[in-house]
C-alpha cells in the first residue's frame, strides 16, 4: 500500500462572482444609510466607512491586486503556508472555523508568529474544478490541519 502525499499546492485567480457580491453588499449598505432616518453628520460618517472598507477590502480581498494579497495555499512537509507577492510563502496555522463547502473554501489562518487571524475566500470560479475539489478535500482530510508550524 503506497502512502499519500504530503505535498499540494494551488494558486487561485480573482473571482467574478465574489466581486458581484461586494458589490451588492456595498449597495445594500449604501441605500440603508440613505433609507435611515439620521443627522447628517451620521450619514457622512456612514458614507465614509463604506469607501474606507472598500478601499482596503477589494485589493486585498476581492481584485486580489495587492502585494499582500493571499493567492495561494501549499502543504508540504513543513506545515501549510500562503502565497503573498509581498511575502513570497509564508508559514501558517489554519483555523478551526476554516470551512470547505462545494462552492466556496473559506480559510482562516494565522501567520506563524502573529496573534491575528486572518482570512481568504476562495470560491469555485477562482480555481479549475479539479483543483478546488483538491483542495476542499486536503481541508477536510487533512491529518494535522490545526497543527502549529514549525
Amino acid at each position: 500500500m503506497s502512502s499519500p502525499s504530503n505535498r499540494f499546492e494551488c494558486h487561485w485567480q480573482p473571482s467574478r462572482r465574489l466581486l458581484a457580491f461586494y458589490v451588492l453588499a456595498q449597495a445594500s449598505a449604501w441605500l440603508a444609510n440613505l433609507l435611515m432616518d439620521a443627522p447628517v453628520l451620521v450619514h457622512l460618517a456612514a458614507a465614509a466607512l463604506c469607501i474606507a472598507h472598500a478601499l482596503y477590502v477589494l485589493p486585498r480581498q476581492v481584485l486580489l491586486g495587492s502585494p499582500h494579497a493571499v493567492t495561494g495555499l501549499r502543504r508540504d512537509r513543513s506545515g501549510w503556508s500562503v502565497w503573498t507577492e509581498a511575502g513570497s510563502w509564508q508559514m501558517v496555522q489554519l483555523r478551526p472555523d476554516s470551512m470547505a463547502l462545494p462552492h466556496v473554501v473559506v480559510l482562516r489562518f494565522r501567520l506563524a508568529g502573529q496573534r491575528r487571524v486572518r482570512s481568504a475566500c476562495v470560491l469555485s470560479d477562482c480555481l479549475d474544478a479539479d483543483t478546488h475539489r483538491r483542495l476542499r478535500l486536503r481541508l477536510k482530510f487533512s491529518r494535522q490541519r490545526w497543527a502549529v508550524p514549525e
